[in-house]
């Protein structure tokens, strides 16, 4: 790859509108985007998974960005407005929110291209020279500045984000081929039947979800699929597929800048991936690295006293191990393995968490015994509670998934921290 000096990338990261699709409901995710957009789930102890590509834009020098919001998006549009009104108009800065307001159109959006389109209008005032489009539900750290000075230097019109995956992995991602130059010459979105690499046939080219358009092209490209009766108005079902082989698209391999091999990047869009990646977390050198001071993840964190660790006694020990507590947490005589706390969460006496993701505003109580769970946010556990020892038992009370994650949300405790009616 070409190196690119700082003042390139600068002058084309000033010329790009970032658009952030975070609309989806996540559903694979099951309780846990029920009341929230799949965006707004928390990630790492602190943040929200809509920090991820917010903070890969800043940290870009990209200052221009919206975020199209759709599905139960208080939770999402909160935690922006807290926590990322930092920029500054005056310099033309901003992070604007989106919502699917029928301005040009009598429906909501009916899909990841249609959202875009439904906001020309806006598009065409703020006038960028490129549009970077990005899925608001992954997690990464990603410099987009050499993807925008590969889109230019190769004449493309499009240009695909892209990473190797297995391929029996691959039916969950659009597909793609290229030829040596890396120009795109097939596209396949979720294909029953991935197509591996020539050189490494268990392995499928994958598209991130991120992709940039020259503003003109990206316009012309959604008013004709907007006119098309049989489009599902998407980018990788529809927009892709329709514009290879006439037109210059081509794939951006996301690589390591340090090492040149394959750089992190999850889609945690199951509970199992969602618990998984957070549980890397935790690893004494784990691929995302959360303390990279030169790639800060931005993000809005209530202001709490530090955590805290109380009794020493010979059975009744507040202690952590191999584990992430964040601020506000209270670790009353309990024991927490391998795991990770979000904020304001408390363990009370003699109860053990090993293997356990546990969001902000949980009590445990005493005598519990929690293993490979995701407990969502302000559950009230009762003592006694073991959760990760009976599979079956686990399964009648919680959401418990194939490969033995448990996930136990408020309701299925019989708390009611959401009204209906």
């Amino acid at each position: 790859m070409p190196a690119y000096t700082p003042r390139f990338v600068s002058k084309l990261t000033r010329d790009t509108l970032a658009l952030i699709l975070a609309g989806g409901r996540g559903s694979r995710l099951q309780e846990l985007t029920l009341w929230r957009a799949k965006p707004a789930v928390p990630f790492g102890g602190k943040y929200r998974i809509i920090d991820f590509p917010l903070s890969n834009c800043v940290n870009s020098d990209i200052r221009q960005v919206a975020v199209l919001t759709q599905y139960k998006a208080h939770s999402l549009i909160r935690h922006i407005q807290k926590g990322w009104g930092f920029l500054r108009g005056e310099f033309s800065e901003f992070v604007e929110l989106l919502p699917a307001q029928q301005r040009i159109e009598s429906s909501w959006y009916l899909g990841t291209a249609n959202a875009v389109y439904q906001n020309l209008d806006i598009l065409r005032s703020h006038d960028p020279e490129l549009v970077l489009v990005l899925a608001g539900d992954h997690v990464y750290k990603m410099d987009y500045g050499p993807m925008l000075a590969f889109h230019v230097e190769h004449g493309a019109d499009l240009t695909v984000g892209c990473i190797e995956v297995p391929v029996a992995e691959a039916g969950a991602f659009g597909v793609m081929s290229v030829a040596p130059d890396r120009r795109v010459i097939s596209f396949s979105e979720k294909p029953a039947q991935p197509q591996g690499l020539p050189e490494n046939p268990g392995m499928a080219l994958a598209s991130m979800g991120i992709y940039v358009f020259s503003k003109a092209f990206l316009i012309e490209q959604l008013i004709r699929d907007a006119d098309n009766p049989d489009s599902s108005h998407d980018f990788g079902g529809d927009i892709i597929p329709s514009v290879i082989g006439p037109h210059r698209v081509f794939a951006y391999p996301f690589l390591d800048a340090g090492n040149g091999k394959q750089a992190y990047w999850r889609d945690v869009g199951t509970v199992d991936s969602y618990w998984r990646a957070n549980m890397e977390l935790i690893g004494v050198t784990p691929e995302l690295n959360l303390y990279d001071k030169d790639w800060p993840i931005w993000t809005y964190q209530e202001q709490v006293p530090p955590a805290k660790f109380i009794f020493n006694d010979s059975d009744r020990r507040g202690v952590s191990v191999d584990s992430m507590i964040a601020g506000g947490c209270i670790i009353s005589g309990a024991r927490i393995d391998h795991s990770l706390l979000f904020s304001n969460v408390r363990v009370e006496a003699h109860t053990r968490l090993d293997n356990a993701v546990v969001l902000p505003d949980v009590s445990i109580g005493p005598n519990c015994h929690i293993s490979r769970a995701v407990i969502d946010k302000g559950a009230r556990v009762p003592p006694g509670t073991v959760i990760g020892a009976d599979p079956e038992a686990d399964a009648r009370r919680f959401r418990r998934t194939a490969a033995g994650v448990v996930l136990v949300t408020s309701d299925m405790l019989g708390q009611t921290l959401h009204y209906a009616r």
